[in-house]
């Protein structure tokens, strides 16, 4: 019989589902599946959170110690899903024991913590991943490709972005990634993301110059709205960068973008053609040839929306079908798969604990330009 993987889960707010999600339908998205594994133990701060949590995915034990996952003999694979200031100890302990490890981003709260993980992963022999999701969209697939076949020709300039629009509500409440505390703000929940995917994309870069805003000194306590508390950490960030390359571009985060609800683009130009990405179109890459033709009349040239959908290369099962829109979660289904099949090989994973320390690192100029209102080099 194989192995049955056991799975500890540090964590179930918001992302925490969003990752069991993963165990709990692998086995429809991919025949046959990385590996054998199941979730056996849930870790939250609450009892009654923890033990709601074990009911709703069928786990054996809920705690509120994530040392009973981290240092459990019979754990194989710890899911770090909590707060980003309660990811270091977790890590570390997962670290020394030995766990495969599943990190949701940003890696950890500060550059000082990041430092710490760098110093212990000498001595680590698991393996381990961030979930960096938004490299794992059949389109995203798609244009590492593109680019790599040299289709969009030299990078001369890009556009990157990630708009949210719930803290332009000054009702909104304090909740923890609103603080610095909590390893909160703008930067760490959402240009993570973006710095990852370009990073991944076209990187590395090299320099940033950037601002941050907070919109709203104060916001309403998230348990008591009829007092407020101080906002310390930013709402949005724009920045312009250069890549080692020498391309340029805009780096932009905002939780300020009235009316946009999760909308991750990027635009790639090119000097033989270009890509352009909105999460909000998931299903489709855009890709411009600038050598077709444009004679007669605009000839063939024009943006191609291609068909990315669900097309996933096998083991990839084509469920539900590879033409149906392709949701938010099946991306990190395939971000999980990647994970557990580096696992079952025992080679590394990408992106690994390595590039979590990359992102903090990029995330660390985005926070020192702005601060000192200078270029930041990389």
């Amino acid at each position: 019989m194989p192995k049955t993987y056991r799975v500890g889960m540090i964590g179930f707010g918001m992302i925490g589902p969003v990752h069991a999600y993963g165990y709990l339908n692998l086995r429809l998205f991919y025949d046959p599946p990385p590996l054998e594994a199941r979730i056996t133990h849930v870790v939250t701060s609450r009892p009654e959170t923890a033990e709601r949590a074990r009911r709703r995915i069928g786990a054996d034990v809920a705690a509120t110690d994530y040392r009973v996952v981290t240092e459990n003999p019979e754990i194989d694979i710890v899911h770090i899903c909590t707060p980003n200031h309660l990811h270091k100890d977790a890590l570390l302990s997962a670290m020394r024991h030995g766990k495969h490890i599943y990190c949701d981003k940003p890696l950890v709260a500060s550059m000082d913590e990041a430092e710490q993980i760098r110093a212990a992963l000498p001595d680590y022999h698991g393996v381990a991943q961030m979930t960096f999701h938004n490299r794992f969209f059949p389109a995203t697939l798609r244009a590492k490709q593109l680019i790599e076949q040299g289709v969009v020709g030299e990078v001369l300039q890009f556009r990157a972005a990630y708009l949210h629009g719930g803290s332009a509500n000054p009702e909104a409440p304090l909740k923890w990634k609103l603080t610095s505390a909590a390893g909160g703000g703008v930067i760490a929940d959402l240009a993570s993301h973006v710095l990852d995917l370009i990073d991944h994309l076209i990187g590395p870069f090299a320099s940033f110059t950037a601002l941050t805003h907070t919109a709203y000194p104060e916001r309403p306590l998230a348990d008591d709205p009829s007092r407020t508390a101080r906002v310390d950490a930013e709402d949005c960030v724009l920045a312009t960068a250069r890549l080692a390359s020498g391309a340029v571009g805009t780096v932009e985060a905002t939780k300020l973008a009235s009316g946009a609800e999760d909308e991750l683009r990027f635009e790639i130009h090119g000097s033989l053609g270009a890509l352009r990405f909105n999460l909000m179109d998931p299903h489709h890459l855009e890709y411009y040839d600038a050598t077709a033709i444009s004679e007669p009349v605009g000839g063939r040239r024009g943006w191609t929306r291609i068909d990315t959908g669900q097309r996933y290369p096998q083991p990839a099962t084509g469920f539900p079908s590879p033409k149906a829109a392709i949701g938010w979660v099946r991306a990190h289904a395939a971000c999980l798969a990647n994970f557990l099949q580096a696992v079952a090989e025992g080679r590394p994973a990408e992106p690994g604990l390595e590039q979590g320390i990359r992102v903090q690192h990029l995330m660390d100029c985005l926070h020192r330009s702005a601060r000192t209102g200078r270029p930041v080099d990389v």
